[in-house]
């Protein structure tokens, strides 16, 4: 027994080395952004070619994505409510399930799944081709030019496509219940945005900066510190996508609890 337990020892060892290793890097490469972003010279043609990027990469699957979790929401409420003869907070119900959660929360997902593995991939291609190495030669800066203008264009970019994505949501919802219902556009508008406050929609823009700011972290510092060659191109990509999505989905519990402790 004592000589089967050896082994596993340095295999402990090295795994929890590596975490804690991984760590230190995380926070580094994220002081330095913080570093970075304030010196100049400030790469505005670029940050403005990633934003565009940004909500191009992104505008059609969420106009999409966002109508049909706003009809469908409504078509599964619909007959909860009507079992307690209370068809009429539909409208209420919805905006307060887009609003504070589904609009921040689907943008993200959307936007780690499309966005956030195109960064990483592109970063790693550019690294394991040493396309980066050659921007230092050339005394270019390439932690400016490719990490902070894109960490910077998601994050400003999520708040945006998020409202966007509320909007449409609400669209899909209002025409499910004009359908059924015959409500006008300006009493679902009422009924809608009676109980949602300054609060939920600070707590939603908040979601929507972390959940930006996270994704692009992940993204860049998988594609900046990509291995293996091509195999690593593949491999940031995918990483990218996993671990800002399990960071957004913990990032949501917490700031939901922040936010009902407030309320």
């Amino acid at each position: 027994m004592g000589s089967a337990e050896q082994p596993g020892k340095p295999v402990i060892s090295k795994g929890v080395d590596r975490f804690f290793s991984d760590v230190h890097e995380i926070f580094r490469f994220i002081s330095r952004f913080f570093k970075e972003v304030f010196l100049p010279p400030f790469e505005l043609r670029e940050f403005i070619r990633q934003c565009f990027y940004v909500g191009n990469k992104s505008l059609m699957l969420i106009s999409l994505t966002g109508f049909i979790t706003g009809l469908v929401f409504t078509k599964q409420s619909r007959p909860s409510l009507a079992e307690f003869g209370a068809t009429s907070w539909l409208p209420s119900l919805i905006s307060i399930a887009i609003i504070r959660a589904l609009a921040p929360l689907v943008t993200a997902l959307i936007c780690a799944g499309k966005v956030g593995s195109s960064i990483g991939a592109e970063l790693a291609s550019m690294k394991v081709t040493e396309q980066i190495d050659a921007m230092e030669v050339s005394a270019i800066n390439p932690f400016k030019y490719l990490v902070v203008t894109r960490i910077m264009a998601t994050t400003i970019c999520l708040p945006l496509l998020m409202c966007y994505t509320g909007i449409i949501g609400l669209a899909g919802a209002f025409l499910d219940v004009h359908l059924n219902e015959q409500t006008s556009v300006q009493t679902f508008i009422q009924n809608a945005f009676t109980n949602i406050s300054f609060l939920d929609l600070g707590a939603s823009l908040v979601k929507a900066l972390v959940y930006g700011f996270t994704i692009g972290v992940v993204s860049c510092y998988q594609g900046f510190h990509a291995t293996q060659g091509t195999q690593g191109v593949g491999k940031a990509a995918n990483v990218s996508v996993v671990i800002s999505m399990f960071l957004i989905f913990i990032e949501e519990v917490l700031i939901v609890q922040l936010v009902n402790a407030i309320r």
